[in-house]
């Protein structure tokens, strides 16, 4: 099996969804990752606060630079994540399609580099 990660992209600024959407966004990615779960397909998921609470670590002339803040600004951002390990490229991409339904948002998946 090979391993694919699936972002969650978060629009910068969007508003979150009222709470009985967001109930019924949260019950529907439950049972994503328990469909994922019983199919063996789980690897670890989670959500990440936005990206002002970032921290950014930069190599600079043998030490490190320690800024806040995103590492870069944009539309988007890295709003959760989740690996999951299926066997093909087509697998992982239904499990994204899934993924897209559950969070109400777009899904980004790419394979892990030297998956054999």
């Amino acid at each position: 099996m090979k391993h694919y990660l699936l972002s969650v992209v978060t629009p910068t600024g969007g508003q979150p969804p009222e709470p009985a959407a967001l109930a019924g966004i949260m019950r529907d990615v439950g049972a994503f990752n328990d469909e994922l779960r019983e199919a063996g397909a789980w690897v670890f998921a989670g959500g990440l606060h936005g990206p002002e609470t970032a921290t950014v670590l930069r190599p600079k002339d043998g030490d490190v630079l320690v800024t806040d803040g995103p590492y870069a600004e944009g539309k988007e951002y890295l709003g959760g994540l989740c690996l999951i390990q299926a066997p093909d490229l087509d697998a992982a991409l239904e499990w994204g399609r899934k993924a897209a339904l559950a969070t109400t948002l777009p899904i980004e998946v790419r394979p892990f580099v030297d998956q054999h």
